[in-house]
This record gives C-alpha cells, sequence and structure tokens, in this order.
C-alpha cells in the first residue's frame, strides 16, 4: 500500500513537471491565440487521462500496473 502511494506521489510530481514546461513553452510558438487555447486544453485533458488511468492501474481497478 505504501509503494502505491509513493508511486502516485511520484507520478504527479513527473506530470506536474510536464504540464509545467509544456505550458510554459507553448507561448514560444508562433501561433494565433485560438489555436494556443485549444492546445493548452488538449494538454490539460491529455495529462488528466493519463494521472486517472495511471492511479487506476496502480489501484487495481483496470489492468494491473507495475512501477
Amino acid at each position: 500500500m505504501i509503494s502505491t502511494l509513493i508511486s502516485i506521489v511520484l507520478m504527479l510530481v513527473v506530470l506536474g513537471v510536464v504540464l509545467w514546461a509544456l505550458q510554459a513553452l507553448l507561448p514560444l510558438v508562433p501561433m494565433p491565440p485560438e489555436f494556443r487555447t485549444v492546445i493548452q486544453v488538449l494538454i490539460t485533458v491529455v495529462v488528466v487521462l493519463i494521472c486517472v488511468w495511471v492511479i487506476a492501474g496502480l489501484l487495481g481497478v483496470v489492468a494491473p500496473l507495475r512501477l
């Protein structure tokens, strides 16, 4: 149980850093503001879906995930 909690915390830290880096680098790409907003939303949705899937896998809700 403790190893699952540690894995969840580490996964959240890694996904948080990846999300921060993607959102920090996005303004450097020249594009219209509408596309930038759509890309920011897509990045956030993808990161949240990955987070939920990994946590569900670690808890055994979906196919077991071993990290």
